[in-house]
């Protein structure tokens, strides 16, 4: 089986370094991280085979687009990129609203995320691969 591209984009550099440090330990996952989404929408061409997406990504850059314009500017791109959206937000409207744009999955930030992106993942990826 060929390693899966997953592009994780956060922030947060330590949650980034925690993900990736997660996802490491499942077999097949090369991980590549992004500080910004401008810095995944460059790396597009590259066909990841997933994108994990933080919903707020212009805390620390006032002027860098956040998750849901991210999310927008990938569909643009390449609609069939599945894209799993993160976020701290407890929020049904906000998840509605990222899953309107084409996000498959919400995931709230918290104790249980990682085990739930991972098995998001493997859940995903074993779909795309049985078509």
């Amino acid at each position: 089986m060929s390693s899966k591209k997953i592009y994780v984009v956060d922030d947060d550099p330590m949650y980034l370094e925690m993900m990736k440090d997660h996802l490491s330990k499942i077999e097949n996952f090369e991980t590549k991280t992004f500080p910004t989404g401008e810095s995944c929408l460059d790396c597009l061409d590259e066909k990841p085979d997933v994108v994990i997406l933080d919903y707020h990504l212009n805390e620390k850059v006032d002027t860098a687009m956040n998750g849901l314009e991210v999310l927008k500017k990938i569909k643009v791109q390449d609609y069939n990129i599945p894209v799993i959206m993160l976020s701290s937000q407890e929020s049904y409207a906000v998840a509605a609203k990222t899953i309107s744009k084409g996000a498959i999955h919400y995931v709230i930030k918290g104790d249980n995320s990682f085990v739930e992106v991972s098995d998001l993942l493997q859940k995903i990826l074993a779909e795309r691969a049985a078509h």
